[in-house]
């Protein structure tokens, strides 16, 4: 009986010591929450240890914006429902005949989706061979070879065919002014540099003097007009809300001010015709390469304008993995490659590369692979730019639960940015007993911060977790802080 009782109070004195221990941890967070000015924020956050004991949840079953964490959706699919060896094949046709290295007709570049046409480094390390590409990497390859096939001439137009995706190339919930920025460019079936254009400004060499404004690539596609001026060192930059271009046209012009001490940056602007400039994009390499095309460029998003010539490429270019398409969605939170992925998985999963589609592939795939109640999400589009995605944090840890234990988890892992090292959390969680050991992905529109992925602990072991801070009033960086300070007490 003794050793019974014994037995009973050892039991129930560890029980009373795991209650203290999640008291303990309960306290901690909850003070970081309520304290102000944070405790007028939204807060929903979900953890969980590796065995699936919950940590912590403060409304881990309610709905938040999740911003950039949306982004967790598209890659996880993308790796888990897409065959591993996936790349992205765009041909290249001849509508019309070829004799004697002359196209008489029009040569169409047909795109299935590639977003990796553009200057970029696809891994961490940037000195590994093949990390990185030039702006002209893929379109110099695809001129190469029709080099290389004795084509010196095409006397007719080259053509964007954009049309293996819907002809919708912008989202209908993303606000106006998003709509002009890199971060918000068309969605279409063949793009060129992120389907933006990069502004170079810099200060003019006086007051009232011009900035000076460059851009790359320059192919020769739209006109500009410089509006703005240098205004005294003590003075505000307002240019970077200023670009601006009279819709329907590529007429561009940027007004505002520019501080005489500001150092030189760049703005990423988006042009409306992706299909037009990956077209132009080619026609221009060809001539560096000593063919002529006599017809300029030219671009579609109809898909039955060529359909019967869509048969026998002339050229057809492999681009890269698709960890490389899923690497800088993760890393460095690029909006246009989740879109275009998003897109992928309709075409390629359903039977058609739309966002309704693609956001079907993803509802299907929460609830039949994850196992996620289907009420507990709800998706926009694929990037989280949208502010009517609306997630739990409890169906992100479910998701990266799922993926850690996943037999093709090593592209999504490798793609998430870990704490000091390049991508998104390159600045965070220095000089903190987790520096390094946070692998996740963060989150960031108006109001919003999120942070969703694993902590992995010195002793080995890995805590889940999703942190989402909505309807905020705090600074980006101060709301940064906390949410860090609140991954610090997971850990512990």
């Amino acid at each position: 009986m003794r050793k019974l009782i014994l037995a009973s109070l050892t039991i129930s004195a560890a029980a009373s010591l795991q209650a203290q221990s999640r008291g303990s941890l309960q306290q901690r967070i909850t003070r970081l929450l309520d304290q102000p000015p944070f405790d007028r924020a939204t807060w929903n956050v979900y953890a969980q240890d590796d065995r699936g004991h919950v940590l912590f949840n403060r409304n881990g079953d309610h709905f938040s914006v999740p911003a950039s964490n949306t982004k967790l959706v598209v890659a996880a699919a993308a790796t888990v429902l897409l065959p591993a060896d996936y790349r992205v094949r765009t041909s290249v046709y001849a509508n019309g005949t070829v004799t004697d290295g002359v196209l008489k007709g029009d040569l169409i570049l047909y795109g299935r989706g590639d977003p990796t046409w553009s200057e970029r480094c696809y891994a961490v390390d940037t000195l590994a061979p093949g990390a990185c590409d030039s702006t002209w990497t893929a379109v110099d390859a695809i001129a190469d070879s029709f080099k290389a096939h004795g084509l010196r001439r095409v006397t007719g137009r080259i053509v964007g065919d954009g049309s293996y995706f819907e002809p919708t190339l912008t989202h209908w919930n993303w606000g106006s002014f998003d709509l002009n920025w890199w971060y918000a460019a068309p969605v279409s079936g063949l793009g060129f540099h992120d389907n933006s254009v990069d502004f170079q400004i810099t200060p003019g060499g006086a007051v009232d003097q011009p900035p000076s404004i460059t851009w790359n690539p320059d192919l020769h596609l739209f006109t500009f007009e410089n509006r703005a001026r240098t205004v005294p060192p003590d003075s505000s930059t307002t240019i970077g809300d200023n670009f601006f271009r009279k819709p329907g046209t590529l007429d561009i012009w940027a007004e505002g001010t520019v501080s005489l001490s500001r150092t030189p940056w760049i703005e990423s602007f988006a042009l409306p015709d992706p299909s037009l400039y990956a077209a132009r994009a080619l026609e221009l390499s060809l001539q560096r390469k000593g063919v002529s095309v006599e017809g300029g460029a030219a671009s579609t998003t109809d898909s039955m304008v060529y359909r019967a010539v869509r048969v026998n490429p002339i050229v057809e270019y492999r681009g890269r993995p698709l960890s490389d398409i899923i690497f800088p969605i993760l890393n460095t939170s690029q909006n246009w490659f989740a879109e275009m992925l998003l897109k992928i998985l309709g075409r390629e999963v359903g039977d058609t590369g739309s966002w309704a589609k693609g956001l079907d592939v993803e509802k299907r795939f929460l609830m039949d692979s994850v196992k996620v109640d289907s009420t507990a999400f709800a998706l926009d589009d694929g990037s989280g730019l949208s502010a009517g995605n609306l997630v739990t944090p409890h169906t992100f840890v479910q998701l990266l639960a799922y993926m850690y234990r996943h037999p093709k988890r090593r592209p999504f892992l490798a793609a998430l940015p870990r704490a000091e090292q390049r991508g998104s959390l390159q600045k965070r969680f220095g000089a903190t007993p987790l520096e390094g050991r946070v692998l996740a992905k963060t989150g960031s529109i108006f109001r919003v911060n999120t942070l969703s992925g694993y902590i992995e602990r010195a002793d080995g072991r890995v805590i889940t977790f999703s942190i989402q801070a909505n309807a905020h009033d705090v600074p980006n960086r101060q709301m940064l802080a906390q949410i860090d300070s609140v991954v610090v007490q997971l850990a512990r």
